[in-house]
C-alpha cells in the first residue's frame, strides 16, 4: 500500500445503514493494512481550527523567558510547555527538533480523577489561549469516540466497548512548533521514527510533506491529508488491545529540504488515551491458533508510565 486511505465519518453517522457498514468496513481494513487513515466529516468547524492554529502560533511567539514560565517541573511534561529539543523517540537520545503545548483531560463527575491529572496550565498572555484549546480538545474527543465505535464494530465487539474507558480518559492535545532549521541537525529530526503510546491519534496538520509511514515494506511514504481531513493512526495501546490485528505504524516527520529551513511547521495531534485502569490484555477474538497472543497482560496507565520513562520525560 502507497498511499494512505480516505474515509468520511458522515457516512459512519449517517441513517444509511449500508453506508455505515462500509465505513467500519474501510477503517478496518486500513487499520489493518497501514494503520493509517485521512478522515473528512469530523466534528471540528474550519473557523474553529483558524482560531487555534492563532492561538498556538502567538503562543509559540511569545519570548522564550515568557514560554519558560510555563514549563511545569516534576509532572514528566503532562500539561503545559515543553521546550525545544527535550522529549526524544524511543531508543534515541538526539532530542527532536520541536517545542510544544499539553491540553490535558476536563475531567467530569469524578474527583479520584480530578485529583490525580495535572490541572490544565492557563497563559495569561493570551486571554483565548485556553479557551479555544478547550473546545478543539472537546470536539476531537468527539470525533476520536465516533472512530473507537467503528473500530469496535470491527473487532466484533459491542458499539459503545470503548465508551467507559475513554470518558475522562487522560488523553492530550499536542499543538507543536517546529522551529526554522538554522543549522545543519546533528543526527535529529524533527521527529524521530516512532510509534504513538496510546488508543489513537488525531491529527491536524499534515497537509504538507513532512510526515511519513513506513509501510509492510519497509519504505516511507508521504502521509498528506486534504485540507479538511484528520490524519488519524492507531497507537500502540489498540495494537495491544487488538493482538496487533490493528497496526500502530512507525511514522516520522522529517526535516524540510535546505531551501525550506527557514519556515516554520506546526502540526496538532489529539492523543486518545482511555482510563489507567483499562485492560490492554489481548482480547480473546483475536487471538487463535493462527494469531497466538503477542503481549503480556497490562493496564493502560502501566503502559503509559513505561513508556514515559522510555522517552525520558519521567525517571524511573
Amino acid at each position: 500500500m502507497n498511499a494512505i486511505p480516505s474515509v468520511d465519518l458522515r457516512d459512519y453517522i449517517s441513517e444509511d445503514q449500508g453506508k455505515k457498514e462500509q465505513f467500519v468496513k474501510d477503517l478496518g481494513n486500513a487499520f489493518e493494512e497501514i494503520g493509517f487513515v485521512a478522515l473528512s466529516g469530523h466534528f471540528l468547524s474550519e473557523s474553529l481550527i483558524e482560531s487555534l492554529y492563532s492561538e498556538i502560533k502567538k503562543f509559540f511567539a511569545l519570548p522564550q523567558e515568557v514560554k519558560d514560565k510555563y514549563e511545569i517541573a516534576g509532572i514528566g511534561g503532562q500539561r503545559g510547555y515543553t521546550s525545544f529539543g527535550k522529549e526524544h523517540a524511543k531508543g534515541r537520545k538526539v532530542g527532536d527538533l520541536k517545542e510544544f503545548w499539553h491540553f490535558g483531560q476536563y475531567v467530569q463527575d469524578n474527583p479520584k480523577l480530578l485529583s490525580e491529572y495535572p490541572s490544565n496550565v492557563a497563559v495569561a498572555e493570551l486571554p483565548d489561549f485556553n479557551k479555544v484549546g478547550k473546545e478543539t480538545y472537546k470536539m476531537l474527543e468527539k470525533t476520536a469516540q465516533h472512530v473507537l465505535r467503528a473500530l469496535a464494530l470491527h473487532l466484533e465487539l459491542e458499539e459503545t466497548y470503548f465508551d467507559e474507558y475513554i470518558r475522562n480518559g487522560n488523553s492530550i492535545l499536542r499543538p507543536i512548533h517546529y522551529p526554522p532549521i538554522t543549522e545543519e541537525p546533528k543526527n535529529a529530526i524533527r521527529a524521530a521514527a516512532h510509534g504513538d503510546i496510546n488508543l489513537i491519534t488525531l491529527l491536524m496538520g499534515a497537509h504538507g510533506k513532512g510526515l511519513q509511514v513506513m509501510n509492510h515494506k519497509g519504505e516511507w511514504i508521504d502521509a498528506i491529508a486534504s485540507k479538511d481531513q484528520l490524519m488519524i493512526n492507531v497507537g500502540d495501546m489498540l495494537s495491544r488491545l487488538s493482538n496487533n490485528k490493528l497496526k500502530s505504524t512507525i511514522h516520522q516527520v522529517v526535516n524540510p529540504p535546505r531551501e525550506l529551513w527557514g519556515s516554520s511547521r506546526y502540526s496538532i495531534p489529539f492523543f486518545m488515551h482511555p482510563i489507567g485502569e483499562m485492560s490492554l490484555n489481548c482480547l480473546e477474538n483475536c487471538v487463535d491458533a493462527e494469531h497466538p497472543k503477542l503481549y503480556d497482560d497490562i493496564t493502560a496507565g502501566e503502559f503509559l508510565n513505561e513508556r514515559l520513562v522510555e522517552l525520558g520525560l519521567i525517571k524511573k
